[in-house]
């Protein structure tokens, strides 16, 4: 039997869908690093400052090429994770909170071919994402035609009240800027869901200084009127490395879904 390989072209364009930690928070410690090592050979005791950043360098490295595919795949065995708890039909609309680059905006949408998707999303200047990246990414992977993006904040979703079937949301919350209090975009998330609709929310979950107990989390989130609500801590994964299960890492990440 004739075996046939596949040679890839190198000239041929892929989705960029990027990396959870950014280049530049390793060239920005790298850097200071050596610096104040070029400032030892004044004052001997910088050195103590550049181990500090070099090493912080160094983690922020091993954790990029963790996180990517020519590492342990991180980032998308925590997507698929939450994937796997989003109990939907694929039947209607699904709205994807943060998409990024819109890895699991256009996922969404090669596995449910009767679903339109759409992935929002601030596209600041602290990430390496951007809405055209997103469009190019949905066209290469051949679900443009039922994929849209737009610009809108968490904190104020312009959508109207249970206009989606379904929504998801992965390692978004935390960082939105204007709002104080998280468990506000949790909330703000479920508005635009419609009653029966599933969803499924990845964060900090675990992290008490930003959302309090799990437990008052879950109650709260029932008070609003939500008719089931589970929580998986993926940060249990045997899958990440215990090295990135700090806290300002995965270390505290879980997983809310149900059904509104």
């Amino acid at each position: 039997m004739k075996l046939e390989h596949t040679i890839e072209d190198p000239n041929e364009e892929r989705p960029a869908y990027g990396n959870w930690v950014p280049t530049k928070l390793i060239y920005a410690t790298g850097l200071i690093g050596l610096l104040s090592g070029g400032v030892s050979l004044l004052w001997p005791g910088a050195l103590v400052v550049a181990a500090f950043f070099l090493s912080w360098a160094a983690y922020f490295t091993y954790a990029r090429y963790r996180f990517s595919p020519r590492g342990a795949d991180l980032q998308n065995r925590i997507r698929d994770l939450l994937l796997q708890h989003f109990d939907w039909d694929g039947v209607g609309q699904a709205l994807d909170i943060g998409c990024g680059n819109g890895p699991l905006t256009i996922r969404l949408a090669q596995e449910h071919l009767r679903a339109s998707i759409t992935g929002v999303d601030y596209w600041g200047g602290a990430w390496q994402y951007s809405m055209q990246v997103c469009t190019k990414n949905a066209r290469l992977e051949g679900v443009a035609d039922r994929v849209t993006f737009c610009r809108a904040s968490a904190a104020s979703l312009p959508f109207e009240d249970g206009f989606f079937d379904a929504a998801v949301s992965n390692l978004v919350f935390h960082e939105v800027r204007n709002s104080k209090d998280k468990r506000d975009l949790l909330k703000e998330a479920l508005r635009v869901v419609k009653k029966g609709g599933t969803f499924a929310f990845q964060d900090l979950f675990l992290l008490k200084a930003v959302y309090g107990d799990i437990d008052d989390l879950l109650e709260t989130m029932r008070s609003w009127g939500v008719e089931h609500v589970e929580f998986v801590n993926t940060s249990r994964s045997d899958f990440i490395p215990a090295a990135l299960k700090l806290p300002f890492m995965v270390g505290t990440i879980g997983i809310l879904h149900g059904t509104k």
